[in-house]
């Protein structure tokens, strides 16, 4: 298939659309409110829905409403839209419902700025809501590695039964690239007549099914938290995803580093390799379950003597590099969370500074 330039945030949208979606409910912010401005165009041509919710506290139970009768449903926001939504995250992670949600990160604590961050890393990766619960967490580093995201993440969602989160910054969103939706990618909807709410007659069934997030005994509480864990564990076994780039070679330091920022450090190996020096680069792809045993391994590896977690936060994924490096190696941290993005030459500074 031929290639389409593309904006991110439109081409999220229709990367949902061809894996089967047809049910979308968001509300406006930016920086990814063209989702929902190109979902409302594109929808109805498929027969699908979109409803803008009156905030996005009520879009979050929308999302449960929807994964609860077995659909496939999505929605985007970013960073205080997904605080808003956490509490209905917790319900479906808790009730077991296949949903994805997109978070087009943009600069906080609070309202914040609307330019690109990474910092809504430890509220996608730690939870975000209350309980035991953890989202399948996938971090794309433009604009087509998000549409493939996107598109597996419904198949992904159904697979273990609870929400998935796409974890982009505002540049993402933003950015125009040359795109492809692999057909490979499409998925019909798995069977769902075991638990979904789609009504008795729907799957000629006399079983009535429940989806429920309240469990008063405890011992039906403990077992369902019981259930939540093996499939986290069953994640890591088969769900991590992470890049190397130029780790083949004998590298004085390993940047650790995601998305958008990832990029630009590339740039920086890329300049630095042309003066003699030699850097790697660890780059997760999904950021839980995160690759611990990849970072640790690059990081020991006997030629690198210093690692360093590169992000657009003031330091948030730097402490699971920390836990994965185990004390074996000096970690320091780069980072800046203002909306403007480090430039490789700035990168090549804080690099030879460490060295």
């Amino acid at each position: 298939m031929a290639k389409v330039l593309m904006k991110g945030n439109e081409a999220i949208g229709e990367a949902a659309i061809r894996a089967g979606c047809k049910n979308y409910f968001a509300y406006p912010i930016t920086p990814q409110s063209e989702v929902a401005e190109y979902l409302a165009k594109r929808l109805p041509e498929v027969s699908g829905v979109f409803l803008q919710g009156e905030s996005e506290v009520a879009v979050g139970y929308m999302i449960f409403g929807a994964a609860g009768c077995g659909e496939r449903v999505m929605t985007t926001s970013s960073s205080p839209g997904i605080s808003l939504m956490s509490e209905a995250l917790s319900y479906i992670a808790a009730a077991q419902c296949p949903a994805v949600f997109v978070n087009i990160m943009r600069g906080g604590p609070g309202l914040g700025g609307i330019l690109p961050s990474q910092a809504d890393y430890f509220q996608a990766t730690k939870g975000g809501g209350h309980g035991d619960y953890h989202l399948l967490v996938f971090a794309p580093d433009g604009v087509q590695e998000a549409v493939e995201m996107t598109m597996n993440a419904f198949t992904l969602a159904e697979k273990y039964r609870g929400p998935v989160m796409i974890l982009g910054d505002g540049m993402i969103g933003q950015m125009m690239e040359p795109v492809e939706f692999p057909d490979n990618l499409k998925s019909e909807p798995s069977n769902k007549d075991d638990w979904a709410t789609s009504g008795m007659d729907t799957r000629k069934s006399n079983k009535r099914n429940l989806v429920r997030s309240l469990f008063l005994d405890p011992t039906e509480l403990n077992n369902n938290n019981l259930a939540l864990k093996a499939k986290y564990a069953r994640m890591k076994k088969e769900e991590i995803l992470y890049e190397g780039y130029n780790t083949d070679g004998n590298y004085k330091v390993l940047i650790v580093s995601y998305g958008t920022m990832s990029r630009v450090c590339k740039t920086s190996i890329d300049m630095m390799k042309e003066e003699g020096i030699e850097i790697g680069l660890l780059r997760p792809r999904t950021l839980f379950p995160f690759p611990e045993e990849a970072v640790f391994k690059a990081a020991t590896k006997e030629s690198c003597k210093a690692v360093i977690s590169i992000e657009m936060s003031m330091g948030q994924m730097v402490e699971d590099v920390e836990r994965c490096v185990r004390g074996q190696r000096k970690v320091d941290f780069y980072g800046e969370c203002g909306g403007d993005i480090p430039t490789p030459e700035k990168i090549i500074e804080v690099i030879k500074e460490l060295i």
